[in-house]
């Protein structure tokens, strides 16, 4: 498919309309998607058939949530705070895993496009170098797009033990701040049992 052609697709449009514009970023998102889908053989998760885990917070991940069905709210998205342009997706269904990463030099940074990202960041970027950041944006968008997926990232089969289902449990009151907790995301801090929020605070008080 052009990159034309996979701009207008319904699943690409999907992803521009959660994200809120079309870059790079998402359509790296949407090719390393679309090769770990097609990898499992899996289709879009309606509850928690599949486990997505990214390794970035950046605009890749938006097309990772869009495309699996996996989200923050269902526990089958898995952020890992490593910067890397890199998705692990997991099937419950055939207990088989896979990760894409993004080859070295397959995204090479444009030297012409970051400094027009850094005028605009810094707000002294012209109307005419805006106009030519856009310009830029979207030819960068479409080379990702038309360049085939597997010859952008490394594919990785993975066996493992799946991540754990999302839990449900009854809330209890942290004794710090009283605010209703996850009794597994609080920790016992001397004698109280400590929500994380608080127990943050407490160490940053400390420093």
């Amino acid at each position: 498919m052009t990159a034309q052609e996979i701009l207008n697709s319904e699943d690409f449009k999907r992803c521009e309309a959660f994200h809120g514009h079309v870059c790079p970023g998402l359509s790296l998102g949407y090719q390393a998607t679309k090769l770990a889908m097609n990898w499992l053989k899996e289709r879009r998760a309606e509850d928690e058939e599949l486990v997505a885990v990214v390794e970035t917070d950046a605009c890749s991940a938006d097309a990772v949530q869009v495309l699996t069905g996996c989200t923050f709210g269902k526990g089958n998205f898995i952020f890992k705070d490593y910067g890397k342009m890199a998705l692990t997706l997991f099937s419950r269904k055939s207990g088989q895993g896979v990760r894409v990463s993004l080859r070295d030099g397959a995204f090479k940074p444009d030297e012409e496009h970051m400094a027009l990202i850094q005028k605009i960041i810094s707000g002294q970027a012209t109307e005419a170098d805006r106009e030519a950041f856009q310009k830029r944006h979207f030819q960068r968008t479409c080379d990702v797009l038309e360049t085939p997926a597997d010859q952008m990232f490394m594919v990785t089969g993975i066996k493992t033990e799946l991540p754990a289902r999302a839990r449900i449990e009854p809330s209890e009151l942290c004794a710090r701040c009283g605010e209703p907790t996850m009794p597994s995301k609080m920790e016992i801090i001397g004698q109280e049992k400590l929500c994380r929020g608080c127990v943050e605070n407490s160490h940053n008080s400390v420093l």
